[in-house]
This record gives structure tokens, sequence and C-alpha cells, in this order.
């Protein structure tokens, strides 16, 4: 199965590199970074789960070429056991490619032994977020490790088949009255698989909104699938403006989970899709 991925992974960037003349390998210039710097305070990056079938390495290249920068980390790339030096070696392979890791999770806790591990992981790796899915009973010793910490934690919502977290506001009401750096991974597909309005509720939870999943779905109901950005249901334009209403300062992670085993298409077509609303919307 390794051996069939790399040759799709190779066969692909090829592809890629002779339509663009470029390096897939080689890390983007310094120059050519700047001259594509983005000009708007909203940041993309990329859920870890989007590369489940990857290597670190792999992915890396993947983000190189869609120059993007951040990742919201996984432990099938990062196990929660990593010694100081794994963690460190982890971070500068990171570096070398320009990406930053700016959180870790989506992580299940079941047990409170396990959102002691959660936080304590996300200490070491130096992080200030955690996406997690606690248990509602443990919401309030979720709370006084986030005060012990001062890491904020935001629970992700997974739509109508999450008998917990279906959407955003009942994520909210579970935490409106907890400490305020208890909040949402507002995975905003999700939320219109389970009928809501994620244009409304990314202005109506603002405050409480740490990190955006980002996707488009098929249709507004549990069979809707994941879809490039640009060709689903949700106005991706009105829903980019609403960002810039609430001066979203978190990051926008693409969660593509429509075909993971060849990933790099849909997600390059939904970042450059994504990256051109927020340029025509200034």
């Amino acid at each position: 199965m390794n051996s069939r991925r790399n040759f799709i992974l190779k066969s692909l960037f090829g592809l890629s590199a002779v339509y663009t003349g470029t390096s897939l390998i080689a890390p983007v210039s310094g120059q050519t970074r700047k001259s594509l710097a983005h000009k708007s305070p909203i940041r993309l990056g990329i859920a870890g789960y989007s590369f489940v079938n990857f290597n670190l390495e792999q992915s890396l290249i993947m983000m190189r070429r869609m120059d993007i920068r951040y990742l919201s980390i996984k432990d099938f790339h990062l196990p929660y056991k990593s010694t100081t030096e794994e963690i460190s070696a982890f971070h500068k392979q990171l570096s070398e490619s320009n990406v930053k890791g700016y959180a870790v999770g989506p992580i299940y806790m079941k047990k409170r032994e396990e959102i002691d591990n959660a936080f304590e992981y996300a200490k070491r790796v130096g992080v200030n977020l955690i996406i997690g899915i606690p248990e509602v009973k443990d919401l309030e010793y979720v709370a006084e490790k986030v005060k012990a910490y001062d890491i904020r934690y935001a629970i992700h919502n997974h739509g109508p088949e999450d008998k917990i977290y279906p959407n955003a506001t009942v994520v909210y009401n579970h935490i409106k009255n907890l400490d305020g750096r208890m909040g949402l991974c507002f995975d905003m597909g999700h939320n219109v698989r389970d009928a809501q309005d994620s244009v409304k509720d990314l202005i109506r939870y603002k405050d409480r909104i740490f990190d955006i999943h980002l996707k488009n779905v098929t249709t507004a109901n549990a069979e809707g699938n994941t879809c490039e950005l640009g060709r689903g249901i949700i106005d991706i334009p009105k829903f980019v403006s609403g960002l810039k209403k609430i001066k979203y300062l978190g990051v926008c992670s693409l969660e593509f989970e429509k075909d993971m085993k060849d990933p790099l298409a849909g997600l390059a077509e939904s970042a450059g899709y994504f990256n051109g609303v927020v340029a025509a919307g200034k």
C-alpha cells in the first residue's frame, strides 16, 4: 500500500513539475514567497488529517507546492509519546519548509487521563491550542486544565453522526459559561451537514471560534460529502466576508476528505480558490 501511494505521489508530482517547470522537492525561494505573501491577515493552513495517508516529508512537499505555511499537527506525524529530541527534529523539518505547527489534534478524550496527556503533549510540542473531543461530563475538568496550562481548547463539531457535538450551537451551549479559553474548532462543512448556517454561526460565535476546518460539502444533510471549496453548496465568498467582518485572527485549515489517497489536486484547487476569493474581496 505504501509503495502504491508513493507511486501515485511521485507520478502526480512529476506531472505538476512538467506543467510548472519548477522543482517539487526544493523549497520555494524567499523572493517567490515574498511575492506570494497574502496581504490579508486571514491565514490558510492544512488540517493534518488531510494527510493521513502520507508521511511528514510527503505532506510538506505538498504544502510547499501550495505555499501553505500552517499545519494542525496530528499524532501520526508526531506521536503523543515523542521525546524532546523527536519534537525538536519535527519542528526543524517544518521550519525547513517554512511551515509552522500551530495546534495539535483533533484528539479524542474519553478519560481524564487522556485529557492530562493531551495538555502535557501540547505543552511539550510548544503550541497554545488543542483541538479536542472530550466527554461532556469532563468539560469542567478541561476548563481547569485550560487555566492551569494557559492553553486554549477548541472542541470540534463532527456533523449529524456525532451525537455529542454535531454543530457549533451545541458546542457553544456547552462551553459558553466556562473559561473564555474554551472554544470551538469550527468545522463549517460538518455544521452545514447538520442543517446549520455556517455563515451566520461564524458571526454568532465569533468570540469562541479559535480554529476553522475549511471545507465545502455537496448537500446540507448527512449524505453530504466533502468537495473542492468552490464546488459545494456553501457560499465561500460570503463566508470570507464574514471572516473579515469579525476580524478573524485564527487559521483556516483546509480539511479535504474527498480523495484522501490522492489529495493534492483537490487541496491545490481549494487553496487557489480561497486565496482568490480573499484577494478579490479587499
